[in-house]
């Protein structure tokens, strides 16, 4: 169990994260970008459940996951 919901949403980034290209050397500990799994659009909002977990959603076809 993580020690803070920061930790939780450092890790669930990691792992839904749909496509991300790898960081060089210039760019040292770039975000990753996620892709809707549904449309491809890079446009994805991130929410809070209800429960504290971490979902997200597309803004540009309103698809969401978790």
């Amino acid at each position: 169990m993580p020690a803070s919901i920061t930790e939780e949403a450092d890790r669930l980034l990691v792992v839904t994260a749909i496509s991300a290209e790898p960081p060089t050397p210039s760019q040292g500990d770039a975000p990753l970008l996620l892709n809707c799994p549904s449309c491809g659009s890079s446009h994805v909002a991130q929410m809070l459940g209800d429960n504290g977990g971490i979902s997200y959603v597309c803004t540009a076809c309103g698809h969401s996951w978790s």
